[in-house]
């Protein structure tokens, strides 16, 4: 018995899912989830950057 996993299970693990489906708003521990968290993280940090670098320019 080997551990690799085979063909059937490799093609199962990459399963396409459509743009529509990953920018949906779903809620719960989902992947579209996640990807909004993450989206929304990267707003707040950059919004956070542009905050500290208007504030120092302004003192």
């Amino acid at each position: 018995m080997s551990s690799n996993p085979t063909n059937k299970d490799k093609d199962d693990s990459k399963a396409s899912v459509s743009k529509q489906e990953l920018n949906s708003w779903k809620r719960g521990f989902t992947p579209q989830a996640e990807i909004w968290n993450g989206r929304m993280a990267t707003i707040g940090l950059i919004i956070g950057i542009i905050s500290l670098v208007l504030i120092n320019k302004l003192w």
